[in-house]
């Protein structure tokens, strides 16, 4: 089955042209030129990326990915922002409110593409052309189980000796496995929004989990750092 993507642009030019590559590589593109339109698209339909444009007529596509990455049923959905802004503010904003990857105008169709069927890959939907790969990669839910209920995290069937704040960070990273997380965000997610705790505390906890993870996967790095962006679990 073709993936399924939601395309968020009011330019119906860019539109055509970025709707047109995708649709060349196999996958289905639904067109939304409105923040509220995308919305009902959302309601109505499941989705497997969305591809969202910054500046829109009637808000900004940031504010639709703060609602998806806040709604359960669409939290974990790659999403590629588009912008016609350069300002590295716009970039960092997007990224830390969960966006996992960002191209700006104008950009090569082609690239887009290229893009598009990596993050697709990376979310475990075949070889990112529609078409389910013969030896899909492990995913999360393969290589890790989240006991929720208990506060307990297995990687490969060994349960894993976390503290509470250590389960509350791997929890929320499995929960948006190959984004990249800031470390406010994981701040708010393992201690809360009124913590005083700091940026290095959120270092040291990570460092913490790395080590207990590499205990129960030798030679393997789960969790990258991204310099000036904050962390990631790669799976």
């Amino acid at each position: 089955m073709s993936a399924r993507l939601l395309l968020l642009e009011d330019d119906p030019a860019i539109a055509r042209t970025v709707a047109y590559a995708l649709e060349r590589d196999g996958l289905a593109v639904t067109h939304s030129l409105l923040v509220h339109d995308a919305r009902q698209q959302l309601q109505r339909a499941r989705f497997d990326l969305l591809v969202l444009d910054v500046g829109l007529p009637d808000g900004s596509g940031l504010d639709l990915l703060r609602d998806v990455r806040n709604a359960p049923p669409t939290a974990a959905l790659p999403v590629l922002m588009l912008s016609a802004h350069g300002e590295e503010i716009d970039r960092v904003l997007g990224l830390e409110l969960g966006a996992d990857d960002y191209l700006t105008k104008p950009f090569s169709p082609r690239e887009l593409a290229a893009r598009v069927k990596a993050l697709l890959r990376r979310a475990g939907h075949g070889n990112g052309n529609g078409h389910t790969a013969a030896a899909p990669a492990a995913t999360a839910t393969a290589l890790f189980h989240d006991d929720e209920a208990g506060q307990r995290i297995s990687l490969r069937g060994q349960a894993l000796p976390l503290t509470r704040r250590e389960y509350r960070l791997l929890s929320h990273l499995l929960r948006g496995a190959g984004r990249i997380h800031s470390r406010d965000t994981l701040l708010a997610a393992a201690w809360g929004d009124d913590s005083e705790s700091t940026d290095r505390t959120v270092d040291t906890h990570i460092k913490t989990l790395r080590a207990k993870l590499r205990e129960v996967a030798p030679g393997r790095e789960y969790i990258s750092t991204h310099r000036g962006m904050g962390y990631c679990l790669d799976i």
